[in-house]
């Protein structure tokens, strides 16, 4: 006699917010679709337990020029679109992904320091060149930040963009250009569940709606702490789904960036012949980076190398349609 066998079930108080990217032009934006993630009211893929509203999101990072700093895997992969912003914003946009991440240099092509107007002006290109939606990323130094994302912002006015990073250095003047223009802000702290929380509350308190802040509480690479930055994460969405208000924001992570620094994937040259092929090396660091990362909460992954997204893609399809 068979005997049914009922699947336990938890039952969380929380969920996470819904954050929107992009906008339409009815919504006065240019943007051909809007992406929302969050939304979730039980952890990665148990939708057993609670409906999932949104599936991960896959993006892919490009930069304003040519990188100097990337894998020559990756500007293979890419050929000549590395050139123009615009071009390889459009070939990324032919591998089906839901939004880009366009990182601005320290400096331009020549080597000269980047400037607000070809901040902007890279930004307009790459809104002209598709209607993804779109985050921007700043180089990484606080006072160039600001200088450029304030542009950035202004150019962008009404397409909803991400607005990245914003830290606990820049936060009044990020979140203030964003909302003056319409924006979101990515919220990167270091891998802390307590840093994440409190830069919640700060960029709040400052006037800007928690739904149109992204969290990004950072992680590393397969076998260069990406465990620690799992635990961090998964920490910040069993709080969120217990009902902590200032944790329950999307989240985004950079798997691409971390996993294609390594030297694992970095190096080609006198490494162990047991390390196998470099292009398929690399691949797979970026591949199973990101997907450890899908399973501890991550909401977008932003990927570098085609294949990776392919893969990815392929991943999410499968268990958002349990194999279907």
């Amino acid at each position: 006699m068979a005997v049914a066998v009922e699947i336990p079930k938890k039952k969380w108080v929380g969920q996470v917010r819904e954050v929107v990217l992009g906008a339409t032009e009815t919504e006065g934006g240019t943007r051909s679709k809007t992406v929302t993630i969050g939304g979730q009211r039980t952890l990665p893929f148990l939708d057993f337990e609670a409906p999932m509203p949104n599936p991960p999101r896959v993006a892919v990072e490009i930069k304003d020029h040519r990188p100097a700093d990337w894998s020559p895997i990756l500007l293979e992969a890419w050929g000549e679109a590395v050139d123009d912003p615009a071009t390889w914003a459009k070939a990324a946009e032919q591998l089906q992904v839901d939004l880009l991440i366009l990182s601005l240099s320290l400096t331009d092509a020549s080597g000269q320091e980047t400037t607000a107007q070809q901040a902007a002006s890279s930004v307009r290109k790459v809104l002209d060149a598709t209607g993804l939606p779109l985050v921007v990323f700043g180089p990484g130094q606080m006072d160039k930040d600001i200088e450029l994302l304030v542009a950035v912002a202004e150019e962008a006015a009404g397409e909803r963009i991400g607005l990245g990073v914003c830290d606990d250095k820049n936060y009044k003047t990020i979140a203030a250009a964003a909302l003056a223009h319409g924006h979101l802000v990515d919220a990167r702290t270091a891998m802390d569940v307590n840093l994440s929380k409190q830069l919640n509350i700060l960029i709040s308190d400052v006037g800007l709606p928690l739904d149109r802040v992204i969290m990004d509480p950072t992680t590393g690479a397969l076998g260069y702490g990406m465990e620690y930055g799992y635990s961090a994460m998964e920490r910040l969405r069993l709080a969120a789904l217990q009902g902590d208000s200032m944790t329950q924001q999307p989240m985004l992570v950079t798997p691409g960036e971390e996993a294609w620094r390594v030297k694992e994937a970095k190096v080609g040259k006198d490494v162990p012949e047991a390390w196998g092929d470099w292009e398929e090396r690399g691949i797979s660091w970026e591949t199973l980076t990101a997907t450890t990362l899908l399973h501890s909460a991550a909401d977008i992954v932003v990927l570098r190398h085609p294949e990776s997204v392919r893969r990815i893609k392929n991943m999410i399809s499968k268990l958002w349609n349990k194999g279907e």
